[in-house]
């Protein structure tokens, strides 16, 4: 979906739907609003059910101030006028109240940004404004003075958080991984010591697949192809859904043939990608006119390496991040269930991926299928495609039932006794 082609009340009912049903806004609480190309800005209502909230229900607030619609404008309205007329290349302003994130905003501390090799590039440094009353002019002086500093995000104190971006899409992603960060470093915090990536992990995480692979343009879409097409998009969707994944991050891939596979492309947003952007890879060619996941050349070494593997999926669920980012390991002998599809976890270090991922593709195998990058995501592979989402979602899983677990007493492990029975009823590879 080409969300530049829609009109500003439908991207802002659009965005408004997805906070509130992923619980990260109340009935009451958020607001949204774009600033267009003639000056005018689009707001979200105050006094709205945020549950219901209706195209027509967006007010529209015109250059001159003129105010035209049914409702009256969020009453944060002075925040988001003062921050467009401080920040020109600000399009959009996004404000909600997520449980994580107020967290942090009531404890006066920022999320560490550091913790996933993405987020802070994402982010940039979080601002930290203080409080005032909600509504007032007072806020939206301390607010705009904060993003005047070239914040795209701030906390505020005892208050939420308010992120921005050039268009409604970037505020939100920024808004979503900074939601993301709070809930992980809150995960973490239950396990123990937290490890942020250091400087130069960073530095080498952005600089791998820069170089485009060259074009072509398929002959022809074969019918296989473009079930995979149909398959992949539906559990893109339903990974979003249950939040494995979220807005421009967590890639799927599927073996068409021998020499093709599918890819997500880059930076699309995947609750609304389509079929026809998934991107085509064959030998070492990109489907014409498409971006593909900067992972592509990685997943082909895993395909051109294992037969066995149809299917890569990497993403990064909030509470398998949670053991990412410290020392702790992922037992995986919870349930029969976990051991049987996931076996024992593979753990690398980020870096040493960086620097030799031939090395992680080797470790990869049919008692092998789940690899954990720290700091960075989460890759499962499989036979099909429902396989390696299978294995994601059992990961998340297994990582919230021990979560849960260390407040009931610590976990009690399938023995090795239990595990080599599974083995042998299951059939397992060794």
């Amino acid at each position: 979906m080409n969300l530049d082609m829609m009109h500003p009340r439908d991207l802002i009912t659009l965005i408004m739907k997805r906070l509130y049903g992923y619980g990260m806004t109340t009935t009451s609480g958020g607001n949204l609003s774009i600033l267009d190309n003639e000056g005018n800005m689009w707001i979200s209502p105050g006094s709205v059910d945020k549950g219901t909230l209706r195209p027509e229900d967006i007010v529209c607030v015109k250059a001159d101030g003129t105010v035209v619609g049914i409702h009256k404008p969020s009453s944060e309205f002075p925040f988001h006028r003062h921050i467009y007329k401080l920040r020109p290349d600000i399009k959009a302003v996004l404000h909600a109240h997520p449980a994580a994130l107020v967290a942090f905003s009531i404890t006066g501390r920022r999320p560490n940004t550091s913790l996933l090799t993405k987020a802070a590039e994402i982010c940039g440094e979080i601002g930290f404004a203080g409080y005032e009353i909600p509504g007032s002019e007072a806020l939206g002086n301390l607010v705009s003075a904060e993003f005047e500093k070239g914040h795209n995000c701030i906390l505020l104190q005892n208050h939420g958080v308010c992120t921005t971006g050039k268009d409604l899409l970037e505020a939100f992603e920024r808004f979503e991984t900074l939601d993301y960060l709070a809930r992980i470093e809150i995960k973490a915090e239950a396990l123990g010591k937290i490890r942020p990536l250091d400087p130069e992990t960073r530095a080498l995480s952005r600089t791998l697949e820069k170089k485009l692979m060259p074009e072509f343009i398929p002959a022809e879409h074969s019918v296989r192809e473009c079930e995979l097409r149909e398959e992949m998009v539906k559990l893109i969707n339903r990974s979003y859904n249950r939040m494995l994944s979220f807005s421009t991050d967590g890639t799927f891939s599927t073996r068409v043939s021998q020499d093709q596979f599918l890819v997500t492309p880059k930076g699309l947003d995947r609750m609304n990608l389509r079929n026809d952007e998934l991107v085509l890879i064959q030998d070492n060619y990109r489907e014409m006119g498409k971006i593909p996941s900067r992972a592509t050349s990685f997943f082909k070494a895993i395909y051109d390496t294992h037969p066995w593997v149809n299917a890569i999926i990497v993403s990064k669920p909030v509470n398998v991040m949670g053991y990412a980012v410290t020392e702790e390991k992922i037992d995986t002998k919870t349930i029969p269930e976990s051991y049987i599809l996931l076996r024992d976890i593979i753990d690398i270090p980020c870096a040493e991926h960086y620097k030799d991922p031939m090395a992680t593709v080797r470790k990869i195998a049919p008692n092998a299928p789940v690899i954990m990058l720290r700091n960075d995501c989460l890759l499962t592979v499989g036979s099909t495609l429902l396989q390696a989402f299978d294995r994601l979602e059992v990961a998340e899983f297994c990582a919230n039932s021990l979560l849960a677990s260390k407040r009931l007493g610590g976990v009690k492990p399938i023995n090795e006794e239990q595990k080599k029975a599974l083995i042998k009823a299951f059939h397992l590879p060794e």
